[in-house]
């Protein structure tokens, strides 16, 4: 059955090793079907990988093999919620120890150009604290980091910088 509503993502023939990282990294996720071209196309030959069903986080997406002509960008990126420093961690380090690059705070970006936020659910807390000074200490200390650390960002919480 195909999903009502899922994310379209475009790659340049790499659709399939993609959706296999990512079914390999995040928990929830899988590769569903792959779809061969039954004629040559603009951007490959009979028999390549089209199309790629997957799930990413539980997030129904559709990997494009469409070519060279667009590419991701930071307008668009996958948050990860974190239970702690260790999945925080394996996380970002998946993807960025795979070809991928560091960003600030707790972004990066996957080998095939996609943006991920890896986001320890401490930092959400913490922003959306009713106590507006608590969000303003944790915003302040996570504009200083590349990967969030925990332990910061708590110690922030508590005012204790």
């Amino acid at each position: 059955m195909i999903t009502r509503n899922r994310v379209c993502l475009w790659y340049d023939g790499a659709a399939l090793e993609a959706a296999t990282f990512y079914a390999r990294t995040f928990p929830d996720s899988h590769v569903g079907n792959v779809f061969r071209a039954p004629t040559d196309y603009p951007a490959g030959s009979a028999g390549d990988v089209l199309t790629v069903d997957f799930t990413v986080a539980g997030i129904p997406c559709l990997g494009l093999n469409g070519g060279p002509v667009f590419h991701h960008s930071e307008a668009f990126s996958f948050q990860i919620a974190t239970e702690d420093q260790a999945e925080t961690d394996r996380l970002w380090h998946a993807i960025v120890d795979n070809g991928g690059q560091e960003s600030e705070c707790g972004w990066c970006k996957d080998r095939w150009g996609l943006s991920w936020q890896i986001t320890p659910r401490v930092l959400s807390e913490a922003l959306a604290h009713p106590d507006p000074a608590v969000g303003k200490r944790a915003f302040e200390a996570m504009m200083t980091m590349r990967k969030i650390e925990v332990a910061a960002i708590e110690a922030a919480i508590r005012d204790e910088r």
